[in-house]
């Protein structure tokens, strides 16, 4: 029975903006006799530093970077001219400890190869320049989430340097700064405290990992987040979900948050009892926590019932001199693929023997919750494809004549486990270390560690947790001030809560209760605004349409980050100059998510969606008619409803849905009569 569950949230998010000091105005005009678009665009800029600017570079990217398939997006992406690329190592910080995370992704030898592009990246991204001072957005932002919380600003922030060890910054370590402490967030009648709230740097987007290299673009690098750590609680998972709902909530009602998946990253911090704290990494969406807290609250018990298991039967330690042998030669007859490539490719293969663990690596508290499991995702981050465990064989290919084999050169007794693993000599010699000393921190249970998300909601090993050493001082970043007058602005802009926000929403567009809610927290709020303020369609069939058909979409497989806010202005604007009707947006916005289409005019040029004439529609209903004669017959004016579902399928979109119930109920009137 697992008697009790701990976890605490770590929630990052991305300021709304580009932090610039700026406003813009532009004013275009058709010129419809020469073809061209005049345009006049006055930007005011508002120097906020103490230093003197000589030059400014201007970049609209939130519209530019929109989606993958803009002129720019494409352009840019063409353009990443500069292309360096840096070693990782594990190196004493200037309190002269190693950190044991940094360590282990050493020992991977990976080379990290970073693209830049002049227009989105300079020389502070690529560490050929000191940093720049704060951004003071960012900062009345950070002041704001602090006061908002009733957490405890201080008067003087410091930045500090955190290792980074995956290689995602090109310094090594990512700039933060302790901004306040303490403070609550009230969820279903309780209080969950707040432990920190931090002002730091986003790290560079992970293009791809392959082999040996490990490939990041710089263009969001040094982007500003807020990080908030919350107290650790004890409860059930749901308890966690509301948690991070709340929360969620209290940042967007503040608008100063950006939406979408990606812009609030939550990060898990799960034990058990009698187990180490697993922090894990990448929970994207809300749905996921519950399935999360749930799989790890199995797995950390299920790790808890082999230890117990394993310290019952008398564990022996695993010696890398007198238990680690290399078997290359006796494999070669071996008809494992994983054995076979290894031979092609000259790599070494290994045995190693764990005294008196058999059936251990085997054994199942729960389903599919296996120290043999653990081990196997282990080994694959040093670029190996797994390893064989005894308990498994014969498998795989390892037949009885390979495993007495490897029996006889171990000298493995009855009680006896043990070990294959295949690779690249040096890669091999690291996973068996970390083989070794996973092993041996079995006997403990669940070992501290930081796991990654899947998107089922499993978790994977990614790395050991970070030391207490990671974090050092900033030398290039003098103390940043806090007045009183910012604090007390920042009181004072404190937003009204969430209850309210709803309440006024609905007042304002006239909408229930449960759509205020939908929109609201959905990433469609600020483009749903954009088109009611045009009052030209209701915000009822707008919320429908945001929330729900873009939803349907998705599960079909369909990609909704291929919809920009553009291409949905567009189709409502339309939809309002009645150039299209209601029943053609779906099927436009279809066009654009599977990829048929790049914009508005294209998916319905694609889709052949043009108003029918009456005569035309006509036609078609008649036809409907003609060949549904018995079914009209049969059900009477209650046939209406399939044959309208007939009708809409064969117009897609061509006329609105009101013309054609009324046409088809005509038309089956006169039929009967």
């Amino acid at each position: 029975m697992i008697r009790k569950i701990l976890f605490s949230l770590l929630i990052a998010f991305l300021p709304l903006g580009n932090f610039a000091q700026t406003t813009i105005k532009v004013e275009a005009k058709l010129n419809e006799e020469k073809r061209l678009i005049d345009i006049q665009q006055q930007i005011v800029y508002q120097n906020t530093s103490k230093d003197t600017l000589q030059e400014i570079y201007l970049s609209d990217w939130a519209n530019s970077f929109s989606s993958k398939t803009t002129p720019l997006a494409k352009r840019f992406a063409e353009e990443f001219s500069r292309k360096f690329s840096r070693k990782l190592r594990a190196a004493k910080s200037e309190l002269g400890k190693i950190d044991p995370a940094a360590l282990f992704e050493s020992t991977k030898s990976k080379t990290i190869v970073y693209y830049a592009n002049p227009r989105s990246s300079c020389l502070v991204c690529e560490d050929e320049e000191p940093p720049h001072s704060l951004d003071m957005s960012a900062k009345k932002i950070a002041l704001l989430i602090s006061s908002a919380l009733e957490s405890k600003i201080f008067s003087e922030i410091h930045v500090m340097r955190k290792t980074v060890i995956d290689g995602s910054n090109t310094t090594g370590f990512q700039r933060t700064m302790l901004v306040s402490q303490g403070g609550h967030i009230e969820v279903n009648g309780e209080k969950v405290g707040v432990q920190s709230i931090c002002l730091e740097e986003d790290a560079g987007k992970l293009v791809k990992d392959e082999g040996n290299h490990r490939f990041f673009s710089l263009d969001r690098l040094g982007v500003p987040l807020v990080e908030i750590a919350l107290d650790p609680v004890e409860g059930d998972p749901k308890f966690v979900k509301d948690i991070a709902l709340t929360l969620g909530r209290l940042l967007r009602v503040t608008k100063k948050v950006m939406r979408g998946i990606g812009t609030i990253r939550q990060d898990v911090n799960i034990s058990v009892e009698g187990g180490g704290v697993i922090e894990v990494k990448g929970v994207q969406q809300l749905d996921q926590l519950e399935k999360i807290i749930e799989f790890e609250a199995k797995r950390q018990h299920g790790l808890k019932l082999i230890s117990d298991k394993i310290n019952q039967i008398g564990f022996t330690e695993i010696s890398r001199k007198k238990d680690v042998f290399d078997i290359t030669d006796i494999m070669q007859e071996c008809n494992s693929k994983i054995i076979k490539k290894s031979i092609k490719k000259q790599e070494k293969i290994f045995g190693i023997k764990i005294r008196k663990l058999k059936g251990i690596f085997g054994f199942e508290p729960y389903s599919d919750i296996r120290l043999g499991k653990e081990i196997g995702q282990l080994v694959r981050f040093f670029g190996i494809g797994g390893v064989f465990h005894s308990d498994e064989l014969p498998n795989y290919g390892i037949e009885e004549t390979d495993i007495k084999r490897v029996i006889e050169k171990l000298d493995v007794q009855n009680d006896d486990a043990f070990l294959i693993i295949a690779g690249e000599k040096i890669s091999v010699g690291f996973a068996i270390d970390s083989i070794i000393n996973r092993i041996e921190l079995a006997k403990e249970g669940p070992p501290a560690e930081t796991r990654a998300a899947t998107q089922n909601g499993d978790t994977i090993f990614l790395r050991p947790r970070p030391g207490a050493s990671r974090m050092y001082p900033e030398t290039d970043i003098p103390t940043v001030k806090v007045s009183e007058k910012e604090l007390s602005e920042a009181i004072s802009n404190i937003p009204k809560s969430w209850e309210a926000s709803i309440k006024e929403l609905e007042r304002k567009y006239q909408i229930n209760n449960q759509l205020a809610e939908q929109i609201f927290d959905s990433e469609y709020f600020e483009i749903f605004e954009q088109i009611c303020s045009k009052k030209q369609n209701s915000p009822n069939f707008v919320v429908s349409i945001l929330c729900s058909t873009i939803t349907n979409l998705e599960r079909s497989g369909l990609d909704s980050s291929l919809l920009n806010d553009e291409q949905i202005m567009k189709t409502f604007e339309l939809l309002g100059e009645e150039k299209i009707n209601k029943e053609s947006i779906e099927i436009i916005f279809e066009q654009i998510m599977s990829k048929k289409a790049d914009n508005v005019l294209q998916a319905l040029e694609e889709a052949s969606i043009s108003q029918l004439s009456d005569e035309e529609l006509d036609k078609i209903l008649d036809d409907i008619i003609q060949k549904n004669m018995n079914k009209i017959k049969e059900e009477q004016s209650r046939a209406l409803s399939g044959l309208m579902g007939i009708a809409m399928k064969e117009v897609r979109g061509k006329a609105s849905g009101k013309i054609i119930n009324e046409k088809l109920k005509e038309k089956i009137q006169n039929f009967l009569n």
